[in-house]
């Protein structure tokens, strides 16, 4: 049969296919109008599934973990300097940054410190698809930073009341001729505070310029783009949140059929009809119904149990659980793990049926998607925070950095690293990581930071440790030198021996 399109999968005639129609849209047509409910489902997945919570926050543990250190690596050699300087400069300023980051002066909520923010911001990616924060200068407040960072919940980007969606202007991004965003409009207040019964003459919104007028950052929205042209992001879920749903439904109807099944205990059948019900008991079937209602009667261990005449007891077999219900419910599982990126051991947490090439397999896979995620988000929000902060801290005269403005990309350069991948096997892979640091495949660096370790912070550690072992006379891996008394104690237990 000859086909009416050269690409079958384009095929209008094909049984499969012919209904299968969907619209061509832009990226914003095919996004901007299903967000709301895209969030929204989302959201009452993470709320209500444990699978769909406890992916998420495998996926913010795994990326995120205890937060984002900062490793600072000036362009020492574009800058023309030389690497001790760039050693002293990075110390310096990576513990200024402490003083800031690890605080809750970095929040404007003052509830958070960065790493809490980090891990907030990572999360409404996942499940909102995007996160918004709002660089502001707060010198009021007598802290030693006045930088500050306010998140903002997405639902409240958006295009005002009184205007429409047109190609400057889309899901409350205002951008120019080539797609830059200009400003962003965002809400005074959320649109579900109608829920609490909050009640508002007119919702307000306010523009917000994406930069000050001498380019100081003013707007951090961290969205994952999927295509060119696209303004807002969609949640993690979005392709698998039918199979999530089904899911759901199959597990509840099986759960509950298993829990009616397991209530009935037996039968009684009765030979009797209606005409030999009323002319042994004398009146109606409802009659015998209604007095058998009354007869109170339990099943228990080894009791005799009464019946009416006639009555015999029945065995009832349940048919639940159901017999594939575990394989089809992995077989999901599995599915869904792939659209989240997450091997199936790791979505689940469980290891028991997997060896260690598997589980290694499996969790290099995931690691690579972990890796790519932290980049991400370093990228597009720990980096452009680290500028602000760098920014305030050089013009307060807390960091030298001479032509800042003209060459910021060179004195911001830095490099974060999140929580470590961590061991299967410690002796295997220690061994391995040390064949590729012996035969110049790797770095010390590199490998305490796949484990979220600082490389120097080691090497000072190991060297405060190795002073200390010299100074009482030790040798690691060794025993510490018996005492006098111990000696003594020793002699007194051989004696009789050589005697």
């Amino acid at each position: 049969m000859a086909q009416d399109t050269a690409h079958r999968a384009a095929s209008l005639t094909a049984r499969e296919l012919a209904s299968w129609l969907p619209p061509v849209g832009s990226p914003d047509a095919d996004l901007i109008g299903e967000l709301p409910t895209l969030v929204a489902r989302s959201r009452d997945l993470v709320r209500n599934h444990g699978v769909a919570a406890g992916a998420i926050q495998t996926l913010v543990d795994n990326v995120v973990g205890g937060g984002l250190r900062l490793s600072a690596l000036p362009d020492y050699k574009a800058l023309g300097r030389d690497k001790d300087w760039a050693d002293d400069w990075s110390r310096r300023t990576e513990a200024l940054w402490r003083s800031w980051a690890e605080t809750t002066e970095c929040d404007a909520a003052r509830s958070l410190t960065f790493a809490g923010l980090t891990a907030q911001v990572f999360r409404s990616g996942l499940v909102n698809g995007e996160a918004l924060a709002l660089p502001l200068w707060l010198p009021k407040r007598h802290t030693r930073f006045a930088t500050t960072l306010q998140l903002v919940e997405p639902d409240r980007l958006a295009t005002p009341a009184n205007r429409l969606d047109d190609r400057r202007l889309r899901g409350g991004i205002e951008t120019d001729a080539y797609g830059a965003p200009l400003a962003y409009w965002i809400r005074r207040t959320h649109p579900g505070d109608r829920l609490m019964g909050t009640t508002e003459t007119g919702a307000q919104w306010q523009r917000i310029p994406v930069r000050t007028a001498f380019g100081r950052l003013r707007v951090i929205h961290v969205h994952d783009k999927e295509r060119t042209g696209q303004s807002r992001g969609k949640p993690i879920l979005s392709s698998i949140m039918p199979l999530f749903k089904m899911l759901d439904h199959y597990e509840r109807s099986e759960l509950q059929a298993a829990v009616v099944n397991a209530m009935i205990a037996a039968f009684i059948e009765t030979p009797l009809d209606g005409e030999a019900i009323s002319e042994m008991f004398g009146g109606s079937t409802e009659d015998y119904i209604a007095a058998r209602n009354e007869w109170q009667v339990k099943l228990q261990g080894g009791a005799v149990i009464p019946v009416f005449p006639g009555d015999k007891v029945a065995p009832f077999t349940p048919s639940r659980p159901n017999a594939a219900y575990a394989s089809f419910v992995e077989n999901v599982l599995r599915h869904i793990g792939t659209g989240l990126n997450l091997p199936f051991e790791l979505l689940m947490k469980d290891f028991s049926k997997t060896n260690y090439a598997s589980a290694r397999a499996a969790l290099m896979e995931a690691w690579r998607f972990f890796t790519g995620r932290r980049l991400w988000l370093a990228t597009y929000w720990a980096r452009p925070v680290y500028e602000l902060w760098l920014e305030e801290a050089i013009n307060k005269g807390l960091i030298e950095a001479p032509g800042f403005y003209q060459n910021k990309a060179l004195w911001t350069r830095c490099k974060w690293i999140g929580p470590g991948r961590g061991w299967i096997d410690p002796v295997k892979e220690a061994q391995a990581s040390k064949l590729r640091m012996e035969i110049g495949l790797s770095t010390l660096e590199d490998e305490c930071a796949a484990q979220g370790l600082d490389w120097e912070e080691v090497l000072e550690q190991r060297a405060r440790e190795q002073d200390k072992l010299r100074e009482l006379g030790l040798t690691l891996g060794e025993a510490p030198p018996p005492t006098a008394d111990e000696d003594e104690r020793d002699d007194e237990i051989l004696e009789p021996r050589r005697r």
